[in-house]
């Protein structure tokens, strides 16, 4: 009987050992797993018994690795990633590939990035369809249960599971009708303008209230919308304000001016996110080249 029947290390259990060791805690663990708790427990269990080591062991109101867990987390994540990769099949040819990619951003992130990175795919992927969904506030589970297969959004859910990478930075400005007003100036005058806000989700405060409530600044917003596609024709013909990022300038709203915002808030940038999972499985990691070329291209740098 060779080593893995002895030690009854399944492929499940190695998943359990990592979620735990992530996330320092039983509970949390079965909840990213999906599981109960005592499902957990039991896993830990048996892998107790196997290792014989203890793994984890109480402090305060979590838990803590041993220094046998801590040592041994490397190797087990890297097995799951060669069993990932083992299961993903030949080798992504994209030429000859039929398959759809769903990827999760809201109308400016998806006006933005993806009609470019489409006209690369119908040249070098004629067989890849892409499905685009909105994000709303980008969620972990959005990954974890295949709801998308990659996220465009300046806010990458915080999980170890989760990974991201930077395409491009992007600052809010003010944008206005010109026939309507002159452009606010100061603060002053930004504050006294009426103004057309954008809110993706109940509960949500945005970069930009927090900025102004942080300097004890308050603004009046008159119509609150739920999608930057809804900004232009409240804007026009009107005098409020919308404040939305620069790159908007160049499609949504490139029918009306703009002036940088009367006080500082800080940039932001645009992340690309998945899930661990995918890290190593060749079309997804391919995707994200192609992702990450348009975004390269934009700022005008050299693929």
């Amino acid at each position: 009987m060779n080593l893995i029947d002895t030690f009854n290390l399944d492929i499940r259990a190695l998943q359990t050992f990592v979620a735990v060791l992530d996330e320092g805690s039983v509970s949390r663990a079965a909840v990213k797993l999906g599981v109960s708790q005592s499902a957990v427990s039991h896993t830990l269990e048996r892998l107790r018994n196997a290792l014989r080591d203890p793994l984890f062991v109480k402090s305060g109101r979590g838990i803590t690795p041993t220094r046998y867990a801590v040592q041994a987390g490397p190797h087990v994540r890297q097995i799951l990633d060669d069993m990932h990769s083992l299961a993903s099949g030949p080798p992504f040819t994209p030429e000859t590939t039929e398959f759809t990619f769903t990827i999760a951003a809201n109308d400016y992130e998806r006006d933005l990035l993806l009609p470019p990175l489409m006209q690369r795919l119908r040249q070098q992927a004629p067989g890849i369809m892409l499905q685009v969904i909105a994000s709303g506030i980008p969620t972990a589970e959005m990954l974890r249960k295949d709801i998308c297969d990659l996220i465009i959004s300046p806010h990458a859910p915080e999980a170890t599971d989760i990974m991201q990478r930077g395409l491009m930075a992007d600052r809010m400005v003010v944008f206005y009708d010109p026939g309507q007003r002159e452009a606010p100036e100061t603060v002053t005058e930004y504050l006294k303008a009426d103004h057309i806000a954008l809110v993706f989700g109940s509960g949500e405060k945005p970069a930009l209230e927090a900025g102004l409530s942080a300097r004890g600044l308050t603004r009046r917003n008159v119509i609150t919308v739920s999608n930057f596609s809804g900004l232009p024709e409240f804007l026009r013909g009107s005098d409020m304000l919308v404040t939305a990022p620069e790159r908007m300038s160049k499609h949504l709203l490139r029918d009306f001016a703009w002036v940088p915002l009367p006080f500082s808030l800080k940039p932001f940038t645009l992340l690309m996110v998945w899930h661990r999972r995918n890290q190593n499985d060749p079309a997804h990691r391919w995707l994200r080249n192609q992702v990450n070329a348009v975004a390269a291209t934009m700022n005008g740098l050299n693929e």
